[in-house]
């Protein structure tokens, strides 16, 4: 064993060796590789980010000190074509007797092929060449660095560089800055020369960015210059642009210190050859125009139709198919008001999400009717989408259930239903799939499958009896959705169809902000085979069949025939109905102090609320919380939170209305007892930009369903599971928990979770990223009918129970999605004894490997 390691030592260390000296291969010769640039500031490394952004020259990427993509372009051949000729040029004889085999044709079409060419051109691609030492970009780099440190402040930085020998055709540069003392901003005055701008300037309740004292920075003006423009922009200033905010630094006479002059000039207009300056003006909106059908092929025709409603006009060059108020709740300029630019961005948001319109466009124009030309007219351009648009999708799927499947969908969307901008949305969908955890006598390879159809009409508004406009005003872009839906899928578990239905209110109280609330939501959900519980949930039966071993006193609960009695197996549904029928109601040896009678009577109550149907009529609530502006954001925090209600309207009119209880003390409706509980979650993510493309992603999660009045447990579509690839990826889905149960069921769910992740995100080269991962987490009982004590939550030591997963992964970015792979390793198992928890499982065996689409969070 020990020559073994010392021969795999001697390996690496070679491997290295070569691999070191292949790095600087096509290095020339009295030339360097850039291993590192080192900004020395006042004596000391900095790994200010920004100022590493400054160079011109950076030296090669590396995966953990590796550089792979340089050793990757160092073994390709740089003229490849030229190495295949050379072959034949050295050795005429052997093109000749190649081309006898192939033909001359393909001995030539041989050199361009992947095993000559293609390989060299793919490493080549995929490889990055060496960053060479170039003093002429070190000098451009020194300009850079003096000029960012020069925007911060340093009026007085000096710097120089050097470049030092590391190795073999190897050096670092060493930029060294002295930055001297900072210049700080001493009074700050102002010179606005439009008497109507300057007390503008005075009411803006947003506080200035350049204050006496503060370090100069460069940024700080760009930004007074943005807030500035802002405030006047949405106070009828049409025409000012930041180019007119300047300012005057003075640093004469002062140490360290500058006083600082903000200038804003009148208004510049050019003229033909000539240009003059006028004050600026503030602008109102004297007509808000709305041309309900433009294209450009109607700009030059005449107007068909028009209304004026609430004083705006609409035209239209065919037939007006709107009513008014469709489209003017949706404009918030308004005829008499102040021009503000706020406006006009709040009304295409809204023209937007109508989803009746393509990009409109807003415009102005000064009104010429005006003699004082402080008057615009703005002009709303909407083209329409087509009335009807039909999609239709081929996708291959992957699911908790299915292995594999294909699915096919079709939709249709109408648009303007009633003529008030309304969407309405039909849509068919058909999956077919394989799954080898589903029960499959027949051993076919398609063993699943589903179908379903939904409806959802969306209104542009807040569909009530009352109005709600003091509470959600229209700046909030509210709206309606009214969906119904019908699914149905057989050989999956037990077989289900599926009704829903929901009246849902959604609006944004703030621009990053939205809130929606389900003022009904309904669930009905029928098991169509619940004789086929236990042949899906094998283990609860294998669990079952073993306690049936010992105690089972009925031998009809093994079968008819001989070899059904020999094996002493309980036959499904009959046997296992049989024989938990026995012990609950004392007919065996089993009583209810043995553990034994529990398990049988927790199995039964698993069963029964498994194979129950389900309804379900709630009332939900949800927050969601974002400063994440677009795609691109890697800064960011994102909180959500949901609380839900179900079953207590019905419970209310139950008990006002006096309505019998059934044997089991509940109330039904439709001859099915309804679910009661309340369930609330919160959501919170964080992510942390360290530049470089390395990212900290951290979230949290906590929800808690809690059963009472007509339940004793909360239904399996609305409970909570652990493990998965966007979950404790060291787990398999539904394989954690509840608690330290070692996941006993085949599908486990509770009614309590709380999870925890990192995930630390690096670029490995081009479009391939990296990760680092730990999940935490696990699912609990708590408050429901569950009696196992390793399930339940009962007190704070049962944190001791949260799984630690951690791992790695990759991920390809395509830009408009990322493909993901985690390799998950279970670190801390609470399923095993204490003390023997850590890292017991922690290897390549009882690993999992997750795929998913896109970042888990």
């Amino acid at each position: 064993m020990k020559k073994i390691f010392t021969k795999i030592t001697a390996f690496i260390l070679i491997a290295i060796l070569i691999c070191a000296c292949n790095a600087v291969k096509r290095v020339p010769e009295e030339k360097n590789l850039l291993i590192k640039n080192d900004i020395i500031v006042n004596g000391k490394s900095t790994n200010d980010e920004t100022a590493s952004n400054q160079m011109y020259q950076k030296p090669n990427s590396n995966l953990l000190g590796y550089r792979l993509r340089l050793n990757l372009y160092n073994l390709a051949k740089l003229n490849p074509d030229s190495t295949y000729q050379a072959k034949f040029k050295n050795n005429p004889g052997k093109y000749e007797r190649q081309s006898k085999i192939l033909s001359a044709k393909q001995v030539d079409r041989l050199g361009q092929s992947f095993l000559y060419k293609g390989i060299h051109e793919f490493l080549k691609k995929t490889g990055e060449p060496p960053v060479i030492i170039d003093t002429s970009k070190t000098k451009k780099t020194l300009l850079r660095l003096k000029s960012y440190y020069f925007n911060n402040g340093y009026f007085n930085v000096a710097m120089n560089y050097n470049i030092d020998s590391v190795g073999y055709k190897r050096a670092k540069i060493n930029y060294n800055i002295t930055t001297g003392t900072a210049y700080t901003l001493d009074s700050i005055r102002r010179s606005i020369s439009t008497p109507a701008l300057d007390s503008l300037y005075k009411t803006n309740p947003e506080p200035p960015i350049l204050k006496s004292g503060n370090q100069f920075k460069t940024s700080d003006f760009e930004e007074e210059k943005n807030r500035i423009t802002t405030y006047f922009r949405n106070h009828g200033a049409y025409y000012f642009q930041p180019t007119y905010v300047t300012f005057d630094v003075d640093t004469i006479g002062k140490k360290n210190k500058a006083d600082i002059n903000l200038i804003i000039k009148d208004n510049s207009i050019q003229e033909k050859d000539s240009s003059r300056t006028e004050p600026f003006k503030l602008y109102k909106i004297s007509d808000v125009n709305i041309y309900t059908d433009y294209s450009p092929a109607h700009a030059k025709s005449k107007i068909k139709d028009s209304t004026t409603y609430n004083n705006f006009n609409l035209y239209s060059y065919d037939k007006l198919k709107y009513k008014p108020r469709a489209i003017t709740d949706a404009i918030f300029i308004s005829k008499g008001g102040t021009y503000a630019d706020f406006r006009t961005t709040l009304s295409s948001r809204y023209l937007n999400n109508l989803k009746i319109f393509n990009y409109p466009s807003i415009q102005y124009e000064v009104d010429k009717r005006d003699s004082t030309a402080q008057s615009l007219i703005a002009k709303v351009y909407l083209t329409p989408r087509k009335k009807y648009s039909f999609g239709a999708t081929l996708d291959l799927t992957h699911s908790n259930i299915q292995d594999f499947g294909i699915g096919a969908s079709v939709s249709e969307t109408i648009r303007n239903v009633f003529n008030r901008a309304e969407t309405l949305e039909i849509s068919a969908r058909v999956n077919v799939g394989s799954s080898k955890d589903m029960a499959n006598p027949n051993d076919n390879f398609f063993n699943v499958s589903e179908y379903g159809v939904d409806m959802k009409l969306n209104f542009p508004r807040i569909l009530m009896p009352f109005g709600t406009e003091k509470i959600i005003p229209k700046s909030m872009i509210p709206s309606t959705s009214v969906s119904a839906g019908f699914s149905k899928q057989r050989n999956i578990g037990l077989d289900k169809e599926n009704f829903t239905g929901g009246l849902s209110y959604l609006w944004s109280p703030k621009r990053y902000n939205s809130a929606k609330l389900d003022l009904l939501n309904v669930q009905y959900v029928r098991n169509l085979n619940p004789d086929n519980y236990f042949k899906v949930y094998t283990s609860s039966y294998d669990e079952l069949n073993g306690i049936g071993k010992d105690y089972n006193v009925n031998t009809d609960n093994w079968g008819d025939s001989p070899e059904e009695q020999d094996r002493k197996n309980l036959t499904i549904p009959q046997g296992t109905t049989g024989f938990t029928d026995d012990v609950i109601n004392n007919r065996t040896a089993l009583k209810p102090a043995d553990p034994k009678y529990q398990d049988v009577k927790s199995i039964e109550e698993r069963r029964i609320r498994l194979t129950e149907n389900d309804f379900i009529l709630a009332t939900s609530y949800t927050f969601t919380k974002t400063t994440k502006k677009d795609l691109a954001d890697n800064t960011f925090y994102q909180f959500k939170t949901k609380i839900e209600s179900a079953g207590t309207l019905l419970s209310a009119i139950s008990s006002v209305a006096s309505l019998p209880k059934n044997s089991r003390g509940n109330y039904d409706i439709f001859n099915l007892e309804y679910s009661e509980y309340i369930k609330t979650e919160f959501d919170y993510i964080k992510h942390w930009d360290f530049g470089k493309e390395k990212v900290l992603a951290v979230r949290s999660f906590f929800g808690i369903a809690i059963p009472f009045g007509n339940s004793d447990y909360v239904p399996f579509s609305r409970s909570y599971y652990s493990g998965g690839s966007n979950d404790n990826r060291a787990w398999q889905p539904y394989a954690l928990g509840p608690g330290s149960t070692n996941a006993v069921n085949d599908f486990n769910e509770a009614n309590m979770k709380l999870a925890l992740s990192g995930e630390f995100r690096f670029k490995i080269f081009g479009d391939v990223k990296g990760a680092i991962f730990a999940d935490a987490g696990n699912i609990w009982n708590v408050l429901d009918n569950v009696t196992d004590e390793k399930a339940k939550f009962s007190s704070l030591n049962d944190f001791d129970e949260i799984a630690l997963g951690s791992g790695f992964g990759l991920r390809y970015d395509l830009s408009f999605f990322v493909i993901r792979l985690d390799l998950g390793f279970k670190t801390y198992n609470p399923a095993h004894d204490k003390g023997d928890r850590w890292f017991k499982e922690y290897n390549f065996g009882h690993s999992v490997l997750n795929f998913g689409i896109n970042y888990p969070f």
